[in-house]
């Protein structure tokens, strides 16, 4: 069955180039950004890796941690990295799963259930299903599913865009508009009612219609 919105995350138990990890332990009472990966020593992969290498203090204020993974064995990915510290100017500074038998990538439904061979003889080409971003949260349920064709790069910025949407709404009854960004305005959601946002947003709010109702970012 596919993964769907508010579904929990499968837990798994995986070697990566830090250690042994059992995923729902290793996330912990934080979130967490799992983004695969079709095979090492592929172009638009090698730029993503380094770019999410840079990025890591913007995830870590928002308590994010990064998982990235790819459907060869550890020991390629230590060699990987090498090339993406050359080309990015940082190599991963977070951990990469291997997972050259595609158990991971079965389990979250990244890949065809009866896709079939070692990772050895399997081509990006035969992988390209495996370009996912899944946003965990702290209740091991998913938040956010993308899958992105093979020759796109993914957008980390729209990413932290979507986890600072993401943790705010989880805190207040609220939800973003098009196009927000940290510190604009706010939707007040349709279930809290006139006389309850009153009481929690004493300062009034601009209503356009009575079902679209901004108010300031809260804090």
């Amino acid at each position: 069955m596919a993964i769907q919105l508010g579904d929990e995350a499968p837990d798994f138990t995986a070697e990566t180039t830090e250690g042994n990890i059992s995923f729902h332990d290793w996330i912990g009472d934080g979130w967490c950004l799992l983004f695969s990966h079709p095979k090492d020593f592929t172009p638009v992969c090698t730029t993503e890796l380094g770019y999410v290498a840079k990025l890591k203090p913007e995830f870590d204020k928002r308590n994010v941690k990064i998982l990235g993974l790819s459907i060869d064995p550890v020991e390629d990915h230590n060699a990987w990295a090498k090339d993406i510290e050359e080309t990015q100017g940082l190599a991963p500074n977070y951990p990469l799963i291997g997972d050259p038998d595609l158990t991971v990538a079965k389990l979250f439904g990244m890949i065809h259930p009866n896709a079939t061979g070692a990772a050895k003889d399997r081509t990006a080409v035969d992988n390209a299903t495996v370009r996912n971003v899944y946003i965990i949260g702290p209740d091991k349920k998913v938040k956010l599913i993308i899958t992105y064709p093979m020759a796109t790069g993914r957008n980390f910025d729209e990413l932290l865009r979507v986890i600072d949407s993401l943790q705010l709404t989880a805190k207040h009854q609220v939800a973003t508009p098009a196009n927000w960004k940290q510190g604009e305005e706010v939707i007040i959601v349709p279930a809290v009612s006139d006389e309850d946002a009153k009481a929690k947003y004493p300062d009034g709010w601009r209503a356009e219609k009575p079902y679209l109702r901004y108010v300031p970012q809260p804090k």
